[in-house]
Formats: structure tokens, sequence, C-alpha cells
């Protein structure tokens, strides 16, 4: 199996998770936790500002001497919008505790130096961006964008219809040549709207060094240390995954593989089943 592809180890608790360590880089980490009423977990990253994000159901999250409750509402993330917490550097002990029977929560992660405030991102604060064109339109929900005060960390989420193409024309972002583009760690987490469906990612560099064409399913995650790397979704299965991303400045530029970047101007219309959700 591809060391860029990491499938779940178990069917509740912490599922999944990537370190720097295991991933081979400095910045990012992800811990995919599912809890059923009233477990609870207790998770200490104190060397990174963290952003919990809620999958679905509903969670009571106590950290740095505070406590927010209910956190989330969707069922699924096919059911509707994120709520999510962004908690700073250094804040220690996080607790989370399941207020529903299927309770799952994507802790995210980048190592940090400076403190922000903890804050409670809402649904409403998300906003949503329709991009690319036929079938290469996509949905992206924006939870932790460039502006928003953290130090390294940035989150989206990605909605690609039954059979679209996302992340596409192919980029990449692993060199610093701002305003262009940055140098970005990143990873996918992917849900598919049912348990048998599956998307494919390629995951290249154009020297050939690195040349992959993974089979993703739902709860398995792809690690992006560098190159292009588009995503289809198979016909008759959304594809969901969510994005998180740090690396050598606050910023999403990428720059697209010249040989496919001439399919943008073909884009006339957006596809009318976007959003998937509200």
């Amino acid at each position: 199996m591809s060391a860029l592809l990491l499938k779940p180890s178990s069917a509740a608790g912490e599922i999944l998770s990537v370190t720097p360590e295991r991933a081979g880089w400095q910045t990012i980490s992800l811990r995919v936790i599912r809890l059923e009423k009233p477990k609870t977990l207790v998770i200490a990253q104190p060397a990174e500002e963290l952003a919990l994000v809620m999958l679905g159901g509903q969670a009571a999250i106590r950290a740095g001497g505070e406590r927010w409750e209910p956190l989330g509402a969707r069922a699924s993330v096919f059911a509707g919008m994120p709520h999510a917490l962004y908690l700073p550097v250094g804040t220690g002990q996080v607790e989370i505790e399941a207020l529903t029977s299927a309770c799952e929560v994507a802790v995210c992660g980048a190592r940090a130096s400076r403190k922000f405030p903890a804050a409670l991102i809402q649904p409403a604060a998300v906003e949503v961006e329709i991009r690319g064109g036929g079938n290469a339109t996509r949905q992206i929900n924006h939870i932790i964008k460039p502006d928003f005060p953290a130090d390294r960390l940035l989150i989206v989420e990605v909605y690609t219809p039954s059979g679209n193409w996302s992340s596409y024309p192919p980029h990449k972002h692993d060199v610093h040549n701002p305003p262009g583009e940055v140098d970005l760690d990143e990873i996918y987490f992917y849900k598919i709207s049912q348990p048998e469906g599956f998307a494919i990612q390629r995951v290249y560099t154009k020297d050939g060094r690195l040349n992959e064409t993974l089979t993703v399913r739902d709860n398995e995650l792809v690690l992006i240390p560098e190159g292009y790397h588009p995503v289809v979704a198979a016909h008759g299965y959304d594809c969901y995954y969510l994005n998180v991303l740090a690396g050598s400045a606050r910023s999403m530029a990428a720059s697209d593989d010249p040989d496919y970047a001439w399919v943008r101007g073909t884009w006339n219309a957006k596809d009318p089943r976007l959003p998937l959700v509200q």
C-alpha cells in the first residue's frame, strides 16, 4: 500500500491519526475521533494550535478552563454546514464528550508559535465558494481562511458531486514563491456518500519522482507532501474531503500544471447540483 494512503485503524475511539512525525513533515496533524454518548476522550497537543471540526453529531468540549456545549448540528458531512472550534497553541488538555449516539470530530493541528484567542466558528461564518466549471465544479467551505486569526493552520471542506473532478486543473503548492505559490503540506480526509463508493486521487511531480494513483474510500486519508494532486469522484457517489494545510505562509496560493491549465478557459457554466450542502 502507498505510504501516502492511510486507512482507519478502528471503528470507535480514535479511528485515524497522522502526526507530523508519521507524515515526515514539520507542520500538520489530524486525528479523527468517533464516540458514542456518554463516552469522553481526552487529548493533549500543546505544541499545536487546533481546530475541532464537527463531522457529525454533537459534543461538549472543555479546554483552557472553558466549555463549549453543544458543538455541532449536522448528522453527517452530507447533511449540513460545519461547526468548528479553534484552540490556540499551549491549550493543554482538551476533553471531548459525546452528546449524541454518534459523534465524530476531526482534530486538525498545526505546529505554532504565536498564540491567538480561542474562537467558535458557526455555520453562518463559513464562506461557501462554488469553484471551477462543467464537470470540474465543486463546493468549497472555507472554515479557517488565511485572514482568520491563527498562526499557521488553514482548513477547508470540499464537496465534489458524482462524476466530477476536483482540485483541477492539477495544482501544487510546494515552492515558496509568493504571491503565486507558497509551500504547504496538506492532508485530504475523505467521506463518500455511500460506503461502497470511492474517489481516485493522483499525486505526481513533473520529474516523475512521485507518481501515484490512489483509490480512496470512506474514512481514508491521503498525505500531500509535494506535487500535483487532482481528484475525481466515482460516478454515482458524491465525495467530501477535509483539507488541513500549513506551511511557509498564511496563503492558499498554488500553481497549475501548465499542461492542463488551458481547461479553465473551457468552463462556461457551473454544475447545477451545487451547492451540495447549505
